[in-house]
């Protein structure tokens, strides 16, 4: 099945030739303003929120955008794009006859990723039925069936219920997928005989669906903890104070002390993610001491006074 050419980078709004860092800042930029809990039309903020978490999935990772840059050489937006042979994962015989390319692929809905992710970068359907059948119509267990879906921070928080649509040719099921409260990046979740039919009684293959973690415009993560960057000015820094920080279920009133240090690391226990164990993760709050691009004289005036009056030494 073919699928429409996603230009990622038209996406973003990014050159081809964008920094890691320009990816970051206009990932997080767009994801701030089509966030769903934000945004007045969710539904349509919900869609264009995936449309950008899938571009900025590809483009960060080195591997992804490797390969996405190869076919982009070739490819405009607009066309279609059919994946390169020997992507659908072998050849073998079902029902009497060559399975072909549409046979041993399944197309997701509901995942949160588009036929095209799917196709160039998505889980195959892996299993049984390749071959020659044996025998008079022996039972032979139908294919798994694999693909990815996109999970947010606060699915992953909370937990949630996705409805999750597998077109199997000319059939389509849907299945109602329970995404478990600290579900963690790269898990698979397991929908029993949701795979493809077995043939002369043989039972139904699995449903595979392998978890990502969508891009958070505030977060990163490390296992269950959550990373946040604060930007700092340098008066804040050196006087210290209270600031407001977001975590998953709003924002928190974080104490700054006094002299704090660029880099430094701020603790706020059981505001990451949760474990299975029933404990959570914690908030790990990175600070970083921003300049401001420009000053005015007055302000000038004010930091030659200070550089008079300090006697702090930074090289001392």
């Amino acid at each position: 099945m073919a699928a429409q050419y996603k230009d990622y980078y038209k996406t973003l709004g990014v050159a081809r030739t964008a920094t890691a860092d320009e990816m970051k800042k206009s990932f997080r930029k767009l994801a701030r303003e089509h966030h769903p809990d934000v945004a007045k039309d969710k539904k349509k903020s919900e869609e264009k929120f995936k449309e950008i978490n899938e571009a900025y999935e590809v483009l960060s990772d080195p591997t992804k955008r490797k390969k996405y840059d190869e076919l982009g050489a070739d490819w405009k937006s607009g066309a279609d794009f059919r994946p390169a042979g020997g992507f659908s994962g072998g050849q073998g015989f079902r029902g009497g006859r060559n399975m072909t390319e549409e046979d041993v692929q399944a197309h997701f809905g509901g995942t949160g990723f588009s036929d095209f992710f799917e196709q160039m970068f998505g889980a195959r359907r892996r299993g049984g039925m390749d071959g020659f059948a044996r025998g008079a119509n022996p039972a032979q267990r139908g294919r798994d069936v694999e693909g990815d879906i996109l999970v947010t921070l606060h699915e992953a928080a909370t937990g949630s219920i996705r409805a999750v649509t597998v077109q199997h040719g000319d059939r389509n099921e849907t299945h109602q997928v329970r995404i478990p409260p600290g579900v963690t990046e790269g898990q698979k979740l397991r929908i029993a005989g949701r795979g493809e039919s077995g043939s002369g009684g043989g039972e139904a293959g699995d449903l595979y669906l392998h978890v990502r973690f969508a891009k958070h415009p505030d977060f990163d993560l490390d296992g269950h903890d959550l990373i946040h960057e604060l930007d700092l000015a340098p008066w804040e820094a050196a006087l210290g104070g209270e600031i407001s920080v977001p975590t998953l279920e709003g924002k928190v009133k974080l104490k700054i002390a006094p002299g704090t240090q660029g880099g430094q690391k701020l603790r706020v226990r059981n505001r990451g993610l949760p474990l299975r164990d029933g404990t959570r993760g914690d908030l790990i709050v990175v600070t970083r001491i921003t300049l401001p691009p420009k000053i005015s004289a007055a302000e000038k005036e004010l930091w030659e006074q200070l550089a008079e009056e300090s006697k702090f030494q930074p090289r001392a």
